[in-house]
């Protein structure tokens, strides 16, 4: 098979809130998607894309088939997980042990060490691992990391990151809502800003905790460029009055040194763009992840301190 020739994929998770975007970029990069899988059967999506693709509910089902696929010689190429985060670690060691490439939603795994094993069994595979990390291809992005490494070498930038994502009563009852498979708000929703901000600043130096709550999560970093005060929530009740005014449910503000940094377009294609950095011969793969993750585990694992030091403005409406 040459590069030009289409792909078989393999989808993990396929009734999950990102699983489209996955077929999405599948279909417009023109490969092939060939089985998934999901324990639950809500997913007429697939019509709209690869209705021909052979559909599980039970993983031993879906197990076997991919390994009948790699026997008979229509071997998969990629396996794309859009799995609960606990599962991501399981499910693409699955995609390894199968001889196919691995691509994982963020966070890639919840713990550190996790990426060491994956690291042993892409060895032992010769197989790789990646990770969505969409920010990285936003052009805005780009942008601000190039005008931070042409501006003055020695600078400090002061950064507030706020992020409130307002989620219903569900979010509770689902995987979302256990610390022990979601990671928490930080990790589930903060990881891919952690990881954005660390590309463009530098590494983590120290790591601050001020609030730790079911439902939020705040603290200060200090980047190797940066010092970022961060508040991420999903409780509507944070979300300012104004924009909620607006019946507005999410709100999301990045400042570098008090201007407001925009980059609210532009979210449309970043999945594909993804797809084809990977298929091309790059993309993010297991050593790039790791920081994120070690930064969003050491803020999991924190004693929080209370309104104390530089802590985000939010904060004081934290009850």
């Amino acid at each position: 098979m040459n590069n030009t020739d289409p792909k078989n994929f393999a989808l993990v998770g396929a009734a999950g809130f990102i699983a489209p975007r996955h077929l999405k970029a599948i279909k417009e990069t023109k490969n092939n998607l060939v089985a998934a899988l999901d324990k639950f059967d809500s997913v007429g999506i697939m019509d709209s894309f690869f209705p021909n693709a052979d559909f599980f509910v039970e993983f031993e089902r879906f197990d076997r088939h991919i390994d009948k696929l790699r026997r008979t010689g229509t071997k998969v190429d990629y396996v794309s997980i859009c799995s609960p985060n606990y599962l991501h670690d399981s499910h693409i060691r699955f995609a390894l042990r199968n001889q196919a490439d691995a691509i994982c939603e963020k966070p890639l795994v919840l713990n550190p060490w996790n990426i060491d094993g994956l690291g042993e069994m892409e060895k032992e595979t010769g197989k790789k691992v990646f990770n969505i990390f969409q920010l990285r291809l936003h052009q805005s992005i780009i942008d601000l990391k190039e005008k931070i490494e042409k501006g003055p070498k020695d600078k400090i930038y002061d950064i507030d990151l706020t992020y409130i994502t307002s989620r219903g009563n569900w979010y509770y009852t689902s995987w979302k809502g256990d610390m022990s498979k979601s990671g928490g708000v930080a990790t589930n929703i903060g990881v891919h800003f952690f990881d954005m901000l660390s590309w463009i600043f530098g590494e983590v130096k120290e790591n601050i905790v001020h609030v730790s709550q079911p439902d939020k999560s705040a603290g200060f970093m200090m980047l190797k460029r940066a010092r970022v005060r961060w508040f991420l929530s999903i409780d509507y009740h944070d979300i300012p009055e104004e924009i909620r005014a607006k019946s507005q449910r999410t709100f999301r503000s990045i400042t570098v040194d008090n201007d407001e940094f925009e980059f609210s377009e532009g979210f449309a294609d970043l999945h594909t763009k993804t797809y084809e950095h990977i298929l091309s011969g790059n993309g993010f793969g297991l050593l790039e992840a790791k920081n994120a993750i070690e930064t969003v585990f050491a803020i999991r694992n924190a004693n929080p301190v209370g309104l104390k030091g530089d802590y985000h403005p939010f904060c004081k409406n934290v009850k």
